[in-house]
């Protein structure tokens, strides 16, 4: 699990990176203009607000091939050397960009000094940036801030050498708090105890004798709990299509790549809720006015379903399982929910942990209404505001609906709950609890914003024409 500040400085390096490259391109212009002037006669003047803009330009371009040259993967710390390779191979391959549109547009500018110049420059600020980005990274880590806290399972040479480089080398964010010499019931018990006080972030495997039983196991063990697995690279014969390698030591560790939203894809989707939910409450606001006002005068009580019949805060389960605060609009006469599982559990039509009554005798005149056309669920937006749901995912459960999963059902619980998802636009309620698992692990291992923006698109359609929404 990537924890908050590996995301923090991540995201850190891209506006780092652009004020890197525009001081670069600051530098190589006053140098040329202000200390060399007297050398070198000036040939012609470009004025400061026109090249400031032409840096800035610039700047957006390289920050592409910077993320095309990989200097924008999240996970883990690189070595310094492979990041200042990449960092003078991505300013060369800018370099090379800029002389291609200068041939092209000989008006751009045409000093050659002030090109040079800034090239030189910008692998100096930008690797001067990344360094202090990583130095204070690395302090954080001794202090134990953003540590991963490691498990290590293995009683093979790769093991010896991976608990003591990470004793060692401190600056990893790497911590061994617990080894074992295999997988079995006793250990499966501690690890599980710890992970639920200290905390674990990452399972390693350096077990080259582990049958394949104790593999299988370990990663089923670690998908419920949303740890990490990792292992020693040499344990597969064969290449998973998801993996990420590395090296400590020498010995190469392969971690197995949960969902496409670790790292990178996890900001994009945030930043793509926050957006989104904002201009969606904006447009849909008048309708909940209009909502708030009918549910007031159909029946007696509150506006939304925010409290159990018993006074307790109605919660949801989301993202690795954690309790929020849900509410929406009530659709219910007030102090029915527990119905559900007394009087009305045989007009359950769901198969599994999930419970849908068939003409639910609980629900209002305008709770009707506003649940066929999924208006209940609008004050969700403000919930992908704050962070706990995203227009887009597994619909939130009940924790009492949760506690029946099974094993293979846990994953849908890696990424934030959604107001939609693709399970809704291909059946909505018609589809069986099983069927609706499958699509949304299928949606967690293929996500894409083109692909969130399509559901978006689909979501109104299928409210308002489709199955499901009873």
């Amino acid at each position: 699990m990537l924890k908050k500040s590996e995301l923090i400085f991540s995201a850190i390096l891209v506006p780092l990176d652009f004020l890197m490259l525009v001081a670069a391109a600051l530098a190589a212009y006053f140098l040329r203009f202000a200390t060399f002037a007297a050398l070198r006669p000036i040939i012609y003047e470009m004025p400061f607000g026109e090249f400031l803009n032409i840096a800035a330009f610039t700047g957006l371009i390289w920050l592409l091939i910077f993320a095309l040259s990989g200097l924008y993967t999240i996970g883990g710390t690189r070595r310094i050397l492979d990041e200042l390779a990449k960092i003078f191979l991505a300013c060369s391959a800018g370099l090379a960009v800029i002389i291609v549109l200068i041939f092209f547009n000989r008006d751009l500018f045409s000093s050659r000094f002030i090109i040079l110049a800034a090239w030189i420059f910008a692998i100096i600020f930008v690797s001067f940036g990344r360094l202090t980005t990583r130095f204070i990274q690395r302090a954080l880590f001794r202090r134990g801030v953003g540590v991963h806290r490691v498990v290590i399972i293995g009683e093979d040479e790769a093991a010896d050498v991976l608990v003591n480089e990470f004793y060692k080398n401190q600056g990893l964010g790497l911590k061994v708090i617990k080894r074992y010499r295999k997988f079995d019931d006793e250990a499966a018990k501690e690890i599980g105890e710890l992970y639920q006080t200290v905390g674990v972030d990452e399972v390693i495997q350096a077990q080259s004798g582990a049958s394949r039983e104790e593999t299988l196991g370990l990663i089923d063990f670690c998908n419920e709990r949303h740890i990490v697995f990792k292992y020693s690279a040499d344990l597969f014969s064969v290449q998973a299509a998801k993996i990420d390698i590395r090296d400590y030591a020498g010995v190469p560790v392969a971690e197995i790549k949960r969902t496409r939203l670790e790292g990178w894809g996890r900001i994009y989707k945030r930043i793509f809720d926050i957006v989104g939910s904002l201009i969606l409450i904006i447009i849909v606001s008048p309708i909940m006015i209009l909502t708030a006002i009918a549910i007031k005068l159909d029946s007696r009580g509150p506006v939304f379903w925010s409290r159990l019949d018993d006074g307790s805060e109605v919660k949801r389960v989301g993202q690795h399982g954690e309790l929020f605060h849900y509410f929406k609009f009530r659709s219910m006469k007030p102090g029915t929910h527990n119905l559900r599982y007394t009087e009305l559990a045989e007009q359950d039509t769901r198969k599994g942990p999930l419970v849908k009554i068939k003409d639910d005798p609980r629900i209002t005149r305008v709770g009707k209404f506003i649940r066929r056309f999924s208006i209940d669920e609008l004050p969700e937006f403000f919930l992908v505001l704050t962070g706990k749901m995203s227009l887009v995912g597994p619909r939130p459960h009940l924790p009492e609906e949760v506690a029946k999963y099974k094993k293979h059902h846990k994953k849908v619980l890696i990424v934030k709950p959604g107001i939609t998802g693709l399970a809704q636009i291909s059946g909505r309620a018609d589809l069986d609890f099983e069927e609706e698992v499958k699509i949304d692990v299928y949606y967690i291992e293929n996500w894409s914003l083109k692909l969130d923006l399509y559901i978006l698109f689909k979501t109104p359609f299928v409210v308002l024409f489709g199955k499901g929404a009873k």
